[in-house]
């Protein structure tokens, strides 16, 4: 019983102490999911507590549950305008970009290691692929806005790709056992038997789980716990169906969090929870498991097979993926460096120690030391890149917080919090005032809180800087709100620097756009313009915005997508509504001088 009480005490110890962590993640730019680690590793067999621990099947378990768990949470959030813009570029990324990533990296792996080129490609394989459990957490949670076409290009990528990775691992490992039992023909119905049976099982009980949520009448606690239950059975059943359990349970994530109904009012807060949880017990056993001083033994095999892949591999993977569909090579830099590794590269490098495989441990120690590199250099430099690469979106319109409340199996209302900034518009203003001007009938004060407290709205409450207002509201009105409460006046400047200090109706006519006539007047229109050549003037002139714009992307348009006209003038897309239409464009002139 002592022994059973202490294990109890030092797991929820090193849980406490991992969430404890967390406050320092932000202060110190170090991603949480590092921080995880190193909870693992002082307390492990070289750290303070000298926690001996070298249950590999133990850690494998944990790892699959966990990365299950994950999965699932990602796919609750995953909207199907995500698919819009990200579907086909991520699954070339899952499949194609994969597979380049292990070619190209094996070969080094091979040159680097002076191994048989069979442990080399398992060597690239085991870390070819991104990981979802560090994708979501420091995309969704890193307080960066990205493009809409990028974000939904690498969630989706880390949510697709694991299947592949673990197909080829699982190959490669017997390839290196048993070399000549191994035909291409049986690894391609092996990788067809994976991906259709996932996809097949993922599809068929998301769906079912869609429509039998609304019908099932539980305590509020019980639905995520249904849910959990629901998607671990799911991802069980395809492994043994022999499909990708991995890819099944996100897509039945998706399905499911896409049909909103009462069921799941409160499943997502309580799901959070369940994947913050897993990811810290992922990453803690993880830590447990690994032995420092191996590690440091090959940190310059870590070291070099990092660099590579992130600075070789991986732009090849992503260039010869996504630049068919029409990426700018800004956004393939982006996407290119926040090639993240997590746990899936660790949890896949205990597959060879279990098979039995000579040099497995050195695989493990190797492994270990590229997602500590990858967590270091690409998840701290996320803001710094998006920045460089202009990915970044700059954003006035996301309210503080948001809750969903049903009324009925059908209806909903939801809560809204906005918080008064420094200089913003509705300092002094009435909170009635502020959604009366937008939408009376469908916008209401539901509390207004000051210095922690709530405040009774008087006829003449005036809101002060860090008052915090929830409304309730039906329709689509938060983001105006939001932008009444944030709108400060260095939000304002980086937004018109960004969109331009004009705004468009997508509707309006080239023609009747000043500077258009002015290049009419010119004899260099044709020269002048950087996208489409007209066949002629007239026929130039004619076109709308939103025609000119399409011609120029050739690829489903997104919030900050940009269409140089010539060298000073461009249009920059605004608002994109969730069925790709444009809604509001930017009108942006820089002197030449400054033009990029």
């Amino acid at each position: 019983m002592d022994t059973l009480n202490i294990l109890y005490l030092v797991g929820a110890l090193l849980i406490f102490a991992s969430i404890m962590a967390s406050t320092l993640s932000a202060r110190l730019g170090v991603p949480l999911l590092l921080l995880f680690l190193i909870v693992g590793m002082l307390a492990g067999e070289q750290g303070i507590l000298g926690i001996e621990f070298s249950q590999y099947g133990i850690a494998n378990f944990v790892g699959q549950a966990a990365l299950a768990c994950i999965l699932l949470d990602g796919g609750l959030r995953t909207s199907f305008k995500s698919f819009r813009v990200g579907l086909k570029p991520a699954v070339t990324l899952a499949t194609w970009g994969v597979l380049t990533t292990v070619m190209v990296l094996g070969v080094f792996v091979t040159w680097l290691l002076d191994v048989d080129w069979r442990f080399g490609l398992l060597m690239a394989a085991i870390v070819g692929s991104t990981d979802a459990a560090a994708v979501f957490s420091l995309l969704r949670n890193g307080g960066v806005k990205l493009n809409d076409r990028v974000q939904a290009t690498l969630e989706l990528e880390s949510g697709a790709n694991d299947p592949l990775a673990i197909l080829l691992v699982t190959g490669l490992i017997a390839l290196n056992v048993d070399p000549a039992g191994q035909t291409v023909l049986g690894f391609l119905g092996l990788l067809l038997q994976q991906l259709g049976v996932g996809l097949g099982m993922g599809l068929l009980f998301g769906y079912l789980l869609a429509r039998l949520l609304p019908k099932v009448h539980l305590a509020e606690g019980m639905y995520a716990i249904l849910i959990l239950s629901a998607g671990l059975s799911v991802f069980a059943a395809t492994n043994l169906l022999g499909g990708s359990g991995f890819l099944a349970v996100y897509l039945t994530g998706v399905l499911i969090g896409n049909h909103k109904v009462r069921s799941t009012e409160h499943v997502m807060r309580v799901m959070d929870s369940f994947a913050w949880l897993s990811q810290a017990v992922l990453f803690v056993v993880l830590g447990l498991l690994v032995t420092p001083s191996n590690v440091i033994n090959v940190w310059h095999y870590s070291v070099a097979i990092a660099a590579f892949m992130i600075l070789v591999a991986r732009p090849i993977a992503v260039y010869t993926s996504v630049k068919p569909f029409k990426f700018k090579d800004r956004e393939i830099g982006f996407i290119s460096w926040v090639g993240l590794r997590g746990a899936v590269p660790i949890t896949l490098a205990i597959l060879p120690v279990m098979a039995g495989i000579e040099d497995a441990f050195m695989l493990f120690d190797i492994a270990f030391g590229v997602v500590v590199l990858s967590l270091i250099l690409q998840g701290t430099t996320i803001p710094f890149m998006a920045n460089a690469f202009r990915v970044r979106i700059p954003t006035n319109k996301d309210p503080k917080e948001e809750h969903e409340v049903w009324v009925s199996d059908k209806a909903s209302i939801t809560l809204y919090e906005f918080e008064v900034q420094a200089g913003a518009f509705a300092i002094g203003r009435h909170p009635l005032g502020i959604s009366n001007r937008i939408s009376p009938d469908e916008i209401s004060v539901f509390a207004l809180v000051r210095g922690q407290q709530i405040v009774v709205v008087e006829e003449d409450t005036k809101l002060r800087y860090g008052d915090s207002v929830w409304y309730a509201m039906r329709g689509n009105h938060a983001s105006k709100i939001a932008k009444i409460f944030n709108d400060t006046t260095l939000d304002r400047k980086a937004i018109d620097d960004f969109y331009g200090d004009w705004l468009l109706s997508p509707s309006v006519k080239l023609g009747d756009l000043p500077f258009f006539t002015d290049m009419v007047t010119s004899e260099s229109l044709a020269d002048t313009l950087k996208y489409k050549k007209p066949k002629n003037t007239e026929s130039m002139l004619e076109q709308t915005v939103a025609e000119y714009v399409a011609q120029s992307l050739e690829t489903a348009p997104v919030s900050g997508d940009t269409i140089e006209i010539d060298d000073v003038w461009s249009l920059v897309i605004k608002e994109v509504d969730d069925k790709g239409k444009l809604r509001t464009i930017g009108l942006k002139h820089e002197e030449p001088e400054k033009a990029l």
